[in-house]
């Protein structure tokens, strides 16, 4: 049986990467033919400049958007070799970078759920890749995927594997967002110790990814001392600065917020919805990772984290690729005796409800641009607008649900 199947495992392996470099083929061709304009990387590449010549930069305004540096200095140093490139190399390396960073992220994260076989990494890297957030990653020369890898390369490490730590450290350095995963690991080390367990493996992760935040965090300070101080004391604090917070590409719960209640102020209402949704998605991430559900705890963290931040722009929702991932995986290891027929039903169905959802760029049907026009969106608008939110807060429901349940059978 082995020598009969061999065969056609290595037939099934050129033929997914065939798919896949056909469909990042036509990927290519539509981005070009839709003239994307790769505006944050334009910005990425201003700020470097910036610090090459030692200007203020948090003082930029660059593009015609006059878009302001919005990441922390570290980040800026980064971009500096962006400066040696011409603007056609810079952008054809940008695309490329991000379509290599896609099979990375989507390895990742079938490692993560234990299926990582490579003719499945080709075909979820050729479908993934037309979703909108991947889309608009690419359209702007975003580093989410850069990110999400660095974070998932971390998170797939074997326990107490040496670099423990770096990739969210590092991802934090770059852009606050990722540090809520140093938050659920520090959480999760408290309550196993608190529990008598074995803390130690999530706290010592804790300690690594601590230790290269503060690295990444005091090089800048040593090369930035001025604008480290600027962000660290004035900037951070200064949410308005990445844009209106009505706007429909923010898909966090204070743009849903800001949307439904028609003002540019949600307030205390985001302030208190937040705070419970992130009570609420850290507590699924943590009870998941206690009870051995790594990927589940993963993926409900970036929820967490995309629904609470104060601006989750639609193309911070990468993180659709390990749902919809592990969604379907886990129908398919689910699907065994008929007892577990519904299980596996409700998994595939949520699936693939996930991936209409990432897919549809429904959110770009509603009335949006200059004038505002979010607030004033009527129901059915708020809704197709809220879609990112809602498949998040759905997912975090089944988790914590099919959790409960399994709390329930011990």
């Amino acid at each position: 049986m082995t020598v009969i199947a061999l065969p056609r495992v290595r037939r099934r392996t050129p033929v997914a990467l065939g798919a896949c470099l056909l469909s990042f083929a036509a990927f290519w061709w539509a981005q070009r033919a839709a003239h994307v304009s790769m505006i944050d990387l334009m910005v990425y590449r201003a700020e470097g400049e910036t610090v090459r010549a030692g200007g203020d930069l948090y003082a930029l305004r660059t593009t015609e958007a006059h878009l302001p540096t919005t990441y922390p200095p570290f980040a800026a140093l980064l971009f500096t070799p962006l400066t040696l490139l011409d603007t056609s190399t810079m952008r054809t390396l940008a695309t490329a970078g991000n379509l290599a960073l896609l099979v990375v992220f989507v390895a990742l994260s079938l490692r993560l759920v234990d299926h990582a076989r490579v003719e499945g990494v080709w075909w979820a890297s050729a479908a993934a890749v037309w979703c909108e957030p991947v889309w608009t990653t690419v359209r702007y020369g975003q580093i989410n995927l850069l990110l999400g890898v660095l974070v998932l390369w971390d998170l797939t490490r074997r326990p107490g594997h040496r670099w423990a730590g770096v990739g969210i450290g590092l991802a934090a350095a770059i852009k606050l967002t990722p540090a809520l995963f140093a938050v659920f690991l520090l959480v999760t080390g408290v309550v196993a110790y608190a529990r008598r367990g074995p803390g130690g493996p999530w706290l010592r992760h804790v300690r690594g990814s601590a230790v290269a935040f503060a690295g990444a965090t005091l090089l800048a300070a040593c090369a930035l001392p001025y604008d480290s101080w600027r962000f660290w004391s004035r900037m951070v604090f200064e949410t308005g600065r990445v844009g209106l917070v009505e706007d429909t590409a923010n898909q966090s719960l204070r743009g849903v917020l800001a949307r439904l209640l028609h003002t540019t102020q949600p307030g205390l209402w985001w302030v208190a919805t937040a705070a419970v949704a992130g009570s609420l998605g850290l507590g699924v991430a943590v009870a998941a990772e206690l009870r051995g559900r790594r990927a589940w705890a993963v993926a409900a963290c970036a929820v967490t984290a995309l629904l609470i931040s104060p601006v989750s722009w639609s193309h911070h929702w990468v993180w659709c690729v390990p749902m919809v991932l592990i969604l379907a995986t886990r129908g398919r290891a689910s699907a065994v005796g008929a007892a577990q027929m519904t299980a596996v039903s409700t998994a595939l169905v949520a699936a693939v409800g996930t991936a209409l959802v990432f897919c549809s760029y429904a959110l770009w049907w509603v009335p949006h641009g200059p004038g505002r026009l979010e607030l004033r969106q009527t129901g059915a608008q708020l809704t197709l607008s809220a879609l990112y939110e809602g498949a998040g807060l759905v997912f975090l429901t089944l988790i914590g649900v099919r959790l409960w349940r399994t709390y329930r059978t011990v």
